[in-house]
């Protein structure tokens, strides 16, 4: 059997749902620029819907407001990547869920919309853990759409799984 690469976003799902079936928890996303792909990646795992809730896929402004309840007056001055807005998706995700930790992700794919301030490739990610903390980083991906793209749903995987093995130390 093929051993898949510690950083494979399937390899790092599985561990991901391990860990939160151990624990009882269950997840939530709240995706923008990368189209529901986490999700995509989780619920290729069979047994996923014992520890995945649900996902949203919030391209739009709109419906970042509608589904998750983000301001739009908070959009409007912080534009719809940024870590208010990030961290507002995922407090929306569980507010509309029935999971405990959240994923949520807003970024600039490509190969436009970027500017100087926020150049293509600049992608939100936002956690929360189970005794309510809220954390979020700003990450400036390289390459193509597909590769941006693919660095998040990697990257929001991998950074979670980091945060909560440390918080069960």
């Amino acid at each position: 059997m093929n051993q898949l690469p510690l950083n494979d976003p399937i390899h790092l799902a599985a561990r991901l749902g391990e860990l939160l079936q151990t624990r009882g928890w269950r997840l939530v996303t709240a995706e923008s620029c990368t189209g529901g792909w986490v999700a995509k990646i989780i619920t290729d795992i069979a047994g996923s819907s014992l520890w995945f809730d649900r996902g949203f896929v919030t391209y739009s402004n709109a419906a970042k407001q509608d589904m998750l309840g983000v301001n739009s007056a908070l959009i409007a001055a912080q534009g719809a990547v940024s870590e208010a807005v990030v961290q507002a998706m995922v407090r929306g995700a569980l507010a509309h869920s029935l999971a405990e930790i959240a994923i949520a992700i807003s970024g600039i794919a490509g190969p436009n919309g970027g500017s100087i301030s926020k150049p293509v490739g600049t992608v939100w990610i936002g956690w929360s853990l189970p005794n309510g903390s809220i954390h979020s980083r700003c990450f400036q991906f390289t390459g193509d759409r597909e590769a941006v793209r693919y660095q998040a749903v990697t990257t929001a995987l991998h950074e979670l799984l980091m945060l909560l093995e440390m918080q069960s130390k």
